[in-house]
């Protein structure tokens, strides 16, 4: 009977594989779905196998993959990928690379593990309280306090959180959070900042908007005694970078037409980028794109040859991941006892 479902309901490979992951009971798939799928990777890539001795830390690189794999797939942020949201996406291809592909940081898609890496250290530097969420005076501290605090607010809003356990951000939103903020160019990214900045959600970034998260940034600038442009000049500067089809009306569509949405959401939230923007040609941006990476995996490779270094190296990749493994072991203990202790409650 299974087979003869599968056969009559799928007609290519994305409704195959939601099919076959949803047990053939639902039309789209949810976070849970992929738990079997990602184990089975954990358990049998040979790109992983150090993880074999720490089963107990499966499900944080789990957790990651998944994220990962929502955040790119999820256009409709539903919390549950559709059959045409997994066809538009290149998430099959990944999957059979992993047949073939025995270094799994080499497949920079989802499963990398240096990604994740990186990903949860910058979990665990501001998880200061170490009970696994993120609270606002966490986040504030990301990247020595480079975010204003009206973003942050924004961030803990529910704009585009899932759901805050006591008023806390979740890893799996941390996640969002992150590869939102060092690439700035994903359509997800440039959706996840959009909600944010329209605060009123009226589908538009007004004149308003702009100048009240501008407001912040100058005076921190002022803090810092950095001469501060005024806002109407910075308008004009936004206005003709972005160049919306209505004039002084920001929409979505605009932004992701725009090559430069980087600097513009720097501009009013992020201050040591904006410094950064502010030092160097506006548009060398558009050069920054070498070897095809994108600006987070650019991001995860920098920040993983520092981690790595700070840990005295390694001579090979396997060595790299003998050394992650050691400097995660410290910590297992203690995590697995707070991970159990929030399941119990």
């Amino acid at each position: 009977m299974y087979f003869f479902r599968l056969k009559q309901n799928c007609f290519d490979e994305a409704s195959s594989f939601v099919f076959i992951c949803s047990k053939g009971k639902k039309s789209f798939l949810e976070f849970d779905d992929f738990l079997p799928l990602v184990q089975d990777v954990v358990d049998s890539h040979p790109g992983l196998t150090f993880l074999q001795d720490a089963p107990e830390f499966h499900s944080r690189y789990i957790q990651t993959v998944i994220s990962r794999i929502f955040y790119c797939l999820n256009r409709s942020w539903s919390g549950k990928i559709s059959v045409t949201e997994v066809r538009l996406s290149n998430l099959l291809q990944t999957i059979e690379k992993l047949e073939v592909q025995d270094d799994i940081n080499a497949i920079l898609d989802y499963f990398s593990y240096e990604h994740f890496y990186v990903i949860y250290c910058k979990f665990w530097e501001l998880d200061q309280d170490h009970d696994l969420y993120i609270s606002e005076s966490d986040l504030a501290r990301h990247n020595n306090h480079a975010l204003s605090s009206r973003i942050i607010s924004r961030i803990f809003s529910g704009a585009v959180t899932r759901q805050l356990v006591n008023g806390k951000l979740s890893y799996k939103d941390f996640v969002w959070f992150l590869i939102s903020e060092e690439d700035k160019r994903h359509p997800r990214s440039i959706e996840y900042w959009f909600r944010c900045m329209d605060l009123d959600g009226d589908g538009v970034i007004s004149m308003y908007e702009m100048e009240y998260f501008y407001e912040e940034q100058v005076k921190k600038m002022e803090l810092l005694d950095i001469e501060t442009l005024p806002f109407q000049d910075c308008l004009c500067q936004m206005l003709d970078m972005i160049n919306p089809a209505e004039p002084g009306k920001i929409r979505l569509k605009d932004l992701k037409a725009s090559s430069l949405t980087t600097i513009f959401f720097d501009t009013f939230f992020n201050l040591e980028k904006y410094l950064r923007h502010e030092q160097k040609d506006p548009f060398s941006a558009l050069r920054d794109e070498d070897n095809g990476l994108s600006d987070f995996e650019r991001f995860a490779a920098e920040e993983y040859e520092m981690l790595v270094a700070e840990e005295g190296g390694g001579e090979t990749q396997q060595t790299e991941g003998l050394i992650m493994f050691f400097i995660f072991k410290i910590n297992i203990l203690f995590l697995t006892f707070i991970f159990d202790a929030s399941n119990e409650q």
